[in-house]
């Protein structure tokens, strides 16, 4: 079986420095997925330059106009026809770039429903492209892919899918996050961002729905003893949204928190490693990886109880109201004083994690695949 398989964020995202959530999965999918997918790589919208390793079989770019045409009704891209069809058993669109070609299924990863269920969390200049583009990208593929029973059951109701085009693959973890760190590279981490022996960390783009005005209210509502010990590390870019909370970090208010903007694998890697607790406050995720790789560096969690974080989470975190600054405060107060309650979380992280492998999710890809053929 051939497979052409979207790496056009993976590599966008790459030139820019860095790998966001979508990147992670299409790096992390690919690296997993079994020999007998034959996947064969193909971008949108950017230089075959930019991909990690082998020349993609099928390089269109950059141009994103065309690109952004072969979404929309009525265009023939005849170039992209002809590429992707020749030989290529399914189409696998891991974003909303999904060509609409006759006669080759195609399977497409959406990883929520955010932009139709809460609209007001997307900048409003995209709302109206970003929801039609996803609307047209779930009604064309034969099968989507997501990646929680929350978003498969979100995904259904606003874009009107039966449930049984809908499969949801959880995410899996990297090896790394489970192997320890080099200690001089540990040194050089703390070193170069200061970092203090204990911290409370949050990692996140900065945006509403990430919750970062409560979590800052709640850090600041701990007895000032205890906000000294335990600094809070917030490790996120500005997204949209966000500038009353960027004002907040660079108006010097914030005596204990650190804004760390985007940072290398290794060096995030680190900063969670070491971290006191990871504080994941979140009102809605369609999965929450970050919790799942707190879990494998034998970090303890405290979590919202929303949307899909307690489907990942299981009883391995403290979960808590994400609107409750009180609840917040006090969850985080816990694990910091109570090494009896953060050693049983480590634990149960450790077991919980067990679950998410990125060999499963490939399997279960493989099996989509399978079923379109």
């Amino acid at each position: 079986m051939r497979v052409a398989f979207g790496v056009s964020v993976l590599a966008r995202t790459v030139q820019q420095g860095g790998v966001d959530g979508i990147g992670t999965y299409t790096r992390e999918l690919m690296a997993a997925m079994p020999p007998s997918a034959q996947l064969q790589p193909y971008l949108f919208d950017a230089p075959a330059s930019l991909w990690q390793g082998a020349t993609p079989a099928m390089s269109f770019g950059p141009f994103a106009r065309q690109a952004l045409a072969a979404t929309l009704p009525g265009v023939d891209f005849g170039r992209v026809r002809r590429a992707l069809c020749s030989g290529i058993d399914v189409i696998h669109a891991t974003d909303h770039l999904v060509p609409r070609l006759r006669g080759t299924p195609v399977v497409a990863t959406i990883f929520d429903a955010i932009p139709l269920s809460h609209p007001e969390w997307v900048r409003y200049r995209f709302k109206g492209l970003k929801n039609e583009l996803w609307r047209r990208t779930a009604f064309w593929a034969q099968q989507v892919i997501t990646i929680s029973n929350y978003s498969r059951q979100e995904i259904a109701t606003h874009f009107r899918l039966p449930e049984e085009r809908i499969t949801a693959i959880p995410l899996g973890v990297g090896s790394q996050w489970f192997a320890p760190v080099d200690e001089s590279v540990e040194k050089a981490v703390r070193d170069r961002h200061a970092l203090p022996d204990r911290y409370f960390v949050s990692v996140g783009t900065l945006q509403p729905r990430k919750n970062i005005s409560r979590l800052l209210l709640a850090h600041a509502s701990l007895p000032e003893p205890l906000q000294r010990e335990f600094p809070l590390v917030v490790v996120g870019k500005p997204g949209w949204g966000c500038e009353d909370v960027v004002a907040q970090f660079n108006g010097g208010a914030l005596k204990h928190v650190r804004w760390l903007q985007h940072l290398p694998d290794v060096d995030l890697q680190v900063v969670i490693k070491r971290a006191t607790a990871l504080v994941f406050p979140s009102l809605h995720e369609g999965f929450g990886l970050p919790v799942l790789e707190a879990f494998a560096a034998g970090v303890p969690v405290v979590a919202s109880n929303t949307t899909s974080i307690p489907e990942v989470a299981g009883d391995a975190a403290l979960l808590i109201d994400p609107l409750r600054i009180d609840e917040l405060a006090d969850a985080m107060r816990r694990v910091a004083e109570n090494s009896e309650l953060a050693g049983q979380l480590v634990a149960r992280g450790r077991d919980r994690v067990r679950a998410f492998t990125w060999q499963a999710c490939a399997e279960k890809t493989l099996r989509v695949y399978e079923s379109m053929v």
